[in-house]
């Protein structure tokens, strides 16, 4: 039996198929060293390894567990599964093990806020939550302690669904655009990936789409479940919707019912609004109105996902380093009514940048652009029809820590300073996490 990638969400599984009697080997592209008291545990316990650059070369097993980071379209895996190996994960075991309900949520943009609200929102209704899948830790190692009553919240990356046949009770789809496509290859990769969170749903489930997205509303034609919508510009005949008046509404069974002012909510942003209607949208057959309502005016976001850092000297410090890509930054600037000084750039995802360049000139006095993006971005942002010299002033500035200080001495009081990369971190930084975490550390000690 193989596991592809020791990461952190293969760490329980390893254990467990051991446990089992499995005869394991494990893949990964780090070294010994790297790998640290994990290796060496690992090793004393008769697991054999296969490190390095060419880790796949000689890869081999009945059955393949990978990693979310390693695509079934990776060759060393085609040529294994075309010799009959079969190709699994550790969340498509936890599914196939999981004795409770289950709500699973992907898109593009905002799952990860999207499950957070789902949970606490089924947690002030007295259930007992499990949140997992691309958030929090892995679940496969807590199945055990998992009842019927529970229910289960996963946030599902592409990377996740790419090879799973996972049919959730209830599928959360919050929006689509053009992500990740250096790994995908395609968008068409990209949008079959993540249709797999409900191809294999049946009558029983319930799908959640957002109307008012062109690519995610397409899909109700291929759902064999119910859809159930949400949207800002329309009334669909089920799911939750914007009203002129600001009240978020629940249009269910002919009949509307108010749920919370969009106004009262804690989170700011017109994404966030979609976020919470999704949240109500799937969680509606299970939590009362009141709880949603309650849970909507008290709900105070995600970290690192337009989350205010700190106040200092009158100016307001903005972590949003979960902005991985164009469309995530955009969605940031539009919930600025002032213009705000932007700190971007990262690693590339093969995502265009022209439409982030116009955004910038209608949202941003000041750019400080970083890591190997920045002269892309930069000439994005030349390039637009409303740049003008000077407006915004653009600063490259090669180190991370650099470019935040001089964007923070630049901030005068009453400015917003906003980490919203519209790249991934992997240039310079492990996950967009230790990226927020930097941004953090690097305001405080200039306090």
């Amino acid at each position: 039996m193989a596991v592809v990638g020791a990461g952190l969400s293969n760490r329980p599984l390893i254990p467990l198929l051991t446990q089992a009697g499995a005869d394991v080997t494990v893949y990964d592209q780090y070294s010994p060293e790297a790998l640290g008291d994990f290796y060496i545990k690992c090793t004393e316990e008769g697991i054999k390894f296969h490190l390095g650059e060419d880790y796949l070369d000689d890869l081999a097993g009945d059955i393949i567990f990978r990693t979310p980071g390693v695509l079934p379209t990776e060759p060393a895996l085609v040529r294994a599964v075309a010799e009959g190996a079969v190709l699994t994960s550790e969340m498509e075991l936890f599914l196939s093990l999981c004795p409770c309900r289950v709500l699973a949520v992907t898109g593009s943009a905002g799952k990860t806020t999207t499950s957070s609200i789902l949970a606490a929102l089924l947690k002030n209704a007295g259930y007992k939550v499990w949140l997992g899948g691309n958030i929090g830790h892995p679940l496969l190692a807590e199945t055990d302690g998992i009842t019927p009553d529970d229910v289960a919240v996963l946030e599902l990356s592409s990377f996740q669904l790419h090879s799973m046949t996972c049919a959730p009770d209830v599928a959360v789809i919050t929006n689509l655009s053009p992500n990740h496509l250096d790994k995908h290859g395609t968008m068409e990769d990209y949008i079959s990936a993540k249709k797999q969170i409900f191809r294999h749903q049946t009558s029983k489930g319930k799908l959640i789409l957002n109307r008012d997205d062109t690519l995610t509303a397409a899909f109700a034609r291929e759902a064999l479940c119910p859809v159930r919508w949400f949207s800002r510009r329309e009334t669909p005949e089920s799911g939750v919707f914007l009203r002129e008046d600001g009240m978020i509404c629940l249009q269910k069974d002919g009949e509307t019912v108010p749920i919370v002012s969009a106004a009262a909510l804690k989170i700011p942003g017109n994404h966030n609004i979609d976020n919470m209607m999704a949240a109500f949208a799937a969680a509606c057959d299970m939590v009362p109105l009141e709880v949603m309502g309650q849970t909507a005016r008290t709900f105070s976001g995600v970290p690192h996902r337009l989350e205010t850092v700190g106040i200092y000297h009158g100016v307001t410090f903005i972590n949003d380093s979960i902005a991985t890509s164009p469309d995530r930054t955009m969605a940031g600037l539009d919930c600025f009514q002032e213009k705000v000084i932007l700190i971007a750039g990262g690693k590339d995802k093969g995502l265009p940048f022209g439409e982030l360049g116009e955004a910038v000139c209608a949202h941003v006095k000041s750019l400080y652009l970083t890591g190997w993006t920045a002269e892309k971005i930069k000439t994005a942002v030349e390039n637009a029809p409303s740049y003008a010299p000077g407006s915004p002033e653009i600063h490259v500035i090669e180190d991370f820590s650099e470019t935040v200080r001089a964007a923070a001495q630049e901030a005068s009081p009453g400015d917003t300073v906003l980490l919203s990369p519209a790249c991934t971190s992997f240039d310079h930084f492990k996950n967009f996490e230790e990226r927020g975490n930097a941004f953090r550390q690097i305001i405080m000690e200039m306090e």
